[in-house]
């Protein structure tokens, strides 16, 4: 269907593809994936024709109907259910024919094919779509200037989804959903028969919709088979072996060098040694192993309190005279991982706000721990920023009492090292201003991070760095996402908001996503909104299993900085040692190496009983 042939495109002096190859056969579902900034855009703008290729060819069967979605929308005057019934430009057409002045006969024959088209049912399957993006029916004959810049990419995918075609092209398609439209979508696109090729960082969607991967690397196109977790695990096998045969390489060219350097110039060995630097030469280099960029975030988390973060008794909330939620009941500790569920404004950004003190209750009490420490992020704060400051200049703002050092050093537990520390806010990625901004809310060492959407600008390895901080972060979690993989990952507890109250939801991740899809009169597994047997057990054991494990922990967080001191001591008495050799400061070093062993020891089987625990 869609064959690329040792493809070649650069952009002044850099190489986008060499000589890249790939091919999809017609009803696949391709997902695309590859860091930021290696031409997975580029590469969707090359199949559109709207960029020509340096070399090689894009070569696309006969009468296939490539759709995409507009990124730029020509006349927002056009109202949201008509701009979507018009991306059929035939449908289009013969609507617009009928406004001339016909005959009888003429008129008829439209109706025919209107008629042929399906057109009765045309209106019925854009509201469809547009309901399960988001839009009520009150939108449909709003125009499109009307809608914010987020809604208008909506509807931009919902007439991508409704033009006929035989190959869609979605690049990002969840970026302005939120997780009750990201559902729905992924069950369309199950169901779609048309060929799919998709951009995302969203490894749900990568999992579930797709049967191929396609990852763009060193210029080329390397198709794998199977989903996003498939390719993983076969590109890290792939490199495991690739780190054997090296070994393998550079363990034969020692052995063959060390037989030259010894003997060459022996006359009775000379021969022998000549035919061995032949055969260096012959081996080459080392087969290159992959290089992985690294990416990662260090959440620092203030001494733990005793008591429960909030208590909400009866607590309403909204602005001004309107109420937003209402009668909250609802207790956080600081070992809750917490995702908030609701469609978009149903009230998720509201209660973040409550919780990070931004607004006040309108009535109800809200207990919070003494001393409690909130740190609250959302993506529009990235623009609020000074674009012509540096990340450092604008730590240095927060951190005044530091040094120098220590705020490059707190920068780059955020991924932010020098270079980029020193360079202005306006030259950063969107990524980059949200490691920024996630630096500047945590330098306090909260108890609790409030997170509206953090992952909106984060690729699938940064996305996979923040699980991992989130994991080991020892305070609370409360997070808005539309990325259901985080949500499984991190979050032990799912808080509905919706119809103005905000309370637990008893069920998993997948039992949501059928409560969504019933909700939305569509078919799905099992009843969405019966109880979950398995879902709520699986809740009572971990909140057992965290009360049950919290001394333990306590215990191992104290070891873990009694070494911590113990090693900061041992160095000091090492410096000591090479400066002034004293036997005293040799005796108080081996007995502090013989604490640094027991306490390690301790630290090992504190950990083995936690994990016992654990599994």
């Amino acid at each position: 269907m869609i064959d690329i042939s040792y493809l070649s495109y650069n952009i002044g002096k850099r190489i986008i593809f060499e000589n890249a190859s790939a091919f999809i056969g017609k009803g696949q579902k391709v997902g695309f994936v590859g860091l930021n900034g290696t031409g997975k855009t580029t590469l969707f703008r090359l199949i559109l024709g709207k960029i020509l290729p340096d070399g090689g060819s894009i070569n696309i069967s006969k009468g296939v109907r490539i759709s995409s979605v507009e990124q730029e929308i020509a006349d927002t005057e056009e109202n949201l259910l008509n701009f979507v019934l018009y991306s059929d430009k035939y449908l289009k057409n013969l609507y617009s024919r009928l406004k001339q002045n016909l005959s009888g006969t003429e008129i008829a024959e439209i109706y025919e094919k209107l008629d042929a088209l399906g057109a009765h049912s045309a209106s019925a399957r854009a509201s469809a779509i547009l309901s399960g993006l988001g839009f009520k029916n009150a939108d449909l004959q709003r125009k499109l200037e009307e809608f914010s810049g987020g809604w208008q990419m909506r509807a931009a995918l919902a007439a991508a989804l409704f033009a006929p075609g035989d190959c869609l092209l979605l690049d990002e398609p969840t970026n302005h959903l939120d997780l009750e439209s990201a559902i729905w979508l992924e069950n369309a696109l199950k169901k779609m028969d048309k060929t799919l090729l998709i951009i995302s960082h969203d490894r749900n969607i990568l999992n579930k919709i797709c049967d191929k991967i396609i990852f763009i690397d060193e210029y080329k196109l390397k198709t794998y088979g199977g989903n996003y977790d498939a390719f993983e695990r076969t590109r890290n096998l792939q490199t495991e072996q690739i780190v054997k045969e090296a070994a393998r390489h550079e363990e034969t060219l020692k052995h063959l060098q060390s037989f030259v350097d010894r003997f060459r110039y022996k006359a009775s060995k000379a021969k022998q040694a000549q035919s061995r630097v032949k055969m260096i030469e012959r081996m080459g280099s080392a087969p290159k192993i992959p290089a992985e960029k690294s990416s990662r975030f260090h959440f620092p988390c203030a001494a733990e309190l005793n008591s429960y973060l909030f208590t909400f008794e009866n607590v309403s909330c909204g602005y001004g005279d309107k109420t937003v939620l209402k009668d909250i009941n609802i207790t956080i500790a600081q070992d809750d991982k917490i995702a908030l569920l609701g469609a978009n404004g149903n009230g998720k950004s509201t209660f973040a706000k409550l919780l990070s003190g931004r607004i006040l209750p309108q009535s109800g009490k809200i207990t919070r721990a003494r001393k409690l420490k909130t740190a609250y992020f959302a993506q529009y704060q990235t623009e609020e920023f000074d674009a012509d400051k540096t990340p450092f200049e604008t730590a240095k703002e927060v951190m005044y009492e530091a040094k120098e050092k220590d705020i490059y050093t707190h920068l780059g537990r955020f991924g932010l090292e020098k270079s980029k520390a020193d360079t202005q806010i306006a030259k950063l990625s969107g990524g980059e201003k949200s490691r920024l901004l996630l630096s500047m809310i945590t330098v306090q060492k909260p108890h609790i991070l409030i997170l509206d959407e953090p992952t909106n600008h984060l690729d699938i390895l940064s996305r996979r760095a923040l699980i991992e901080a989130l994991n080991n972060y020892a305070g609370a979690v409360v997070l808005i996402t539309h990325d259901f993989h985080i949500i499984e990952s991190v979050c032990d507890r799912l808080v509905l908001v919706e119809r103005g109250a905000a309370a637990n939801f008893d069920g998993d991740i997948e039992d949501y996503k059928n409560y969504v899809m019933r909700s939305c009169g569509k078919e799905c597994g099992e009843a969405a909104d019966a109880p979950q047997s398995r879902a709520r057990e699986k809740r009572k054991t971990s909140a057992a299993l965290r009360a049950q494990s919290a001394p333990l922990r306590k215990k191992l967080k104290a070891v873990e900085e009694e070494i911590s001191k113990l090693n900061i001591y041992k160095t000091d008495l090492e410096n000591r040692l090479i400066s002034s050799f004293k036997s005293d400061i040799s005796i108080e070093l081996a007995f502090v190496n013989k604490k640094i062993s027991d306490a390690e020891e301790n630290w090992l089987k504190l950990s083995s009983k936690l994990e016992e625990m654990s599994n």
